[in-house]
């Protein structure tokens, strides 16, 4: 008989991997450079046993002491709860700490000039404003389809 870390798995094995990778990031556990590792290392697993060394110093049970399905379900309750995860809520703030400091430049040169400048901020608000919002929005309805 086959040792069970021996078998090849699935795709929806590795999806489901990746799934716990990114429950790790929500919690805490692991950095978005750890995450990104790890979910490269995911998605070229060839057996459980690749699978699981991606866990083995992560809380909680292994990814072979289930099927895939039922991995997924246990964390979907955990992903799906609209709020965003914490590396998309550090871009939010590093978006408007850079939008606030460029409004105070553009604030204090018009008034250094004594006329209102060109408003030269919006080319640093407004595009990777609407990317964030857009991943957001992606995220969001993606957790919302997992539950």
């Amino acid at each position: 008989m086959v040792d069970r870390r021996e078998v090849r798995v699935s795709d929806g094995d590795r999806e489901a991997a990746v799934a716990r990778l990114l429950s790790a990031v929500d919690e805490g556990r692991l950095s978005l450079d750890e995450y990104n590792d790890r979910m490269g290392r995911a998605y070229e697993s060839v057996t459980y046993a690749d699978l699981d060394n991606l866990f083995l110093d992560l809380p909680g049970t292994a990814p072979t002491a289930a099927p895939a399905t039922t991995a997924t379900q246990t964390k979907a309750p955990a992903v799906a709860t609209g709020a965003l995860p914490r590396w998309l809520k550090v871009l939010w703030v590093a978006w408007a700490a850079k939008v606030a400091l460029n409004l105070v430049i553009w604030v204090m040169l018009s008034i250094t000039e004594g006329e209102l400048l060109y408003f030269w901020p919006m080319w640093i608000i407004v595009p990777p404003g609407a990317i964030l919002f857009a991943l957001s929005y992606a995220t969001s309805m993606s957790r919302q389809n997992r539950s």
